[in-house]
């Protein structure tokens, strides 16, 4: 054999090494790709469900919270009607008054009890 049938062989040889370590990269790489797509597709079958509670619960909380927000109106209002009727029976000196008819009614049931 001469010097270039051997250089041939050993350029043949190196190639097909080379071409095997790419054909193992390869199926390695695709048993990755593999196993990420497995792994997105249970990521997104437990996703969706969850995500569908997520958005129950936030639906729920609103209903509770408008709720809430007519509770504390309604409290509001009528912190406002006891507020203005304690305002007009102070002002108008009607308080002397309460307290008279309540005392009186204070003695006339000790009275009563004797």
């Amino acid at each position: 054999m001469s010097g270039g049938g051997i250089a041939a062989i050993i350029a043949a040889s190196a190639f097909a090494i080379i071409a095997i370590a790419v054909a193992y990269a390869v199926v390695r790489f695709s048993k990755v790709l593999d196993e990420a797509s497995a792994a997105i597709k249970n990521v997104t079958t437990e996703t969706v469900p969850l995500l569908e509670e997520v958005t129950t619960t936030v639906e729920l909380t609103n209903r509770q919270l408008e709720r809430v927000d007519n509770l504390t109106r309604n409290v509001e209002s009528m912190a406002n009607k006891l507020s203005s009727s304690a305002d007009s029976i102070l002002s108008k000196g009607s308080a002397a008054k309460l307290a008279g008819v309540a005392w009186g009614i204070a003695k006339a049931a000790r009275k009563k009890k004797n």
